[in-house]
């Protein structure tokens, strides 16, 4: 062997000296099954919560249902949904009698009579306006993720603003006051905070991120969806040319 092969030969025997070691079988398995909880995991917690949502409808509309108006009695199967279905023509029809003038007319003396009484007016009133201000188009509740200095100074905390403070509690402060809820995590509850806007930071996050932190724990951190700062640069040069 000459003095070539003799270098080339050393320098091969180093490389592969340096070469790190090949997963094991048990190491192949182990990647393989945790790629596989990965891939499986959201499908399934999905569609169980959609499942489950279904059959928790279904359970309660179904038996309203007249017996000469279910297809699940001419048919020897059952048909999963049915109770959603139902459910969504029904508020359909609801929707489009109420927009009528009979439908108008019901509807205020309906509510006329719920105002006659006590505790019930306060519900339907308060449930009224929540469901109104969250479906209402103009409405700003849930539109501005902030942070807020809560429990104490020095802890933040993640928190939606929800409106402008009342007018009987904007009056303790010439500064402008808005109502912040602070969710739990994971959400069961929260905490209504009145604060003053200048203590009030608020993020570039979507809502949507802002209850995926929440919902999380803290353990998905939503990516940042700000461009690079070369990107703001190339943008600025584009519009000036």
């Amino acid at each position: 062997m000459d003095r070539n092969e003799q270098d080339s030969q050393s320098a091969a025997d180093e490389s592969a000296s340096h070469r790190p070691a090949g997963i094991g079988l048990m190491g192949r398995l182990r990647a393989y099954f945790l790629a596989g909880v990965l891939v499986t995991a959201p499908i399934a917690v999905t569609v169980y919560l959609g499942w489950w949502l279904l059959a928790f409808i279904d359970g309660h509309v179904r038996p309203l249902i007249p017996s000469a108006y279910n297809p699940e009695n001419y048919l020897p199967f059952s048909i999963p949904g049915i109770g959603v279905l139902t459910l969504i023509i029904v508020l359909t029809l609801i929707g489009a009698f109420a927009a009528g003038y009979v439908g108008r007319l019901v509807v205020r003396i309906g509510e006329g009579v719920v105002e006659r009484m006590p505790v019930v007016r306060s519900v339907y009133g308060a449930v009224k306006q929540i469901v109104e201000t969250v479906l209402a188009k103009k409405s700003k509740a849930f539109r501005e993720v902030v942070l807020v200095e809560f429990p104490r100074h020095g802890m933040w905390s993640l928190g939606f603003i929800t409106g402008g403070a009342h007018p009987e509690i904007q009056k303790i402060s010439e500064e402008e006051m808005v109502h912040v809820f602070i969710p739990c995590a994971p959400p069961t509850a929260g905490y209504l905070a009145i604060l003053p806007r200048r203590e009030v930071t608020v993020l570039d996050m979507t809502v949507e991120d802002g209850l995926k932190l929440v919902m999380s724990g803290g353990i998905v951190t939503p990516p940042d969806r700000k461009p690079p700062p070369q990107l703001h640069k190339l943008d600025r040069e584009r519009k000036s040319a």
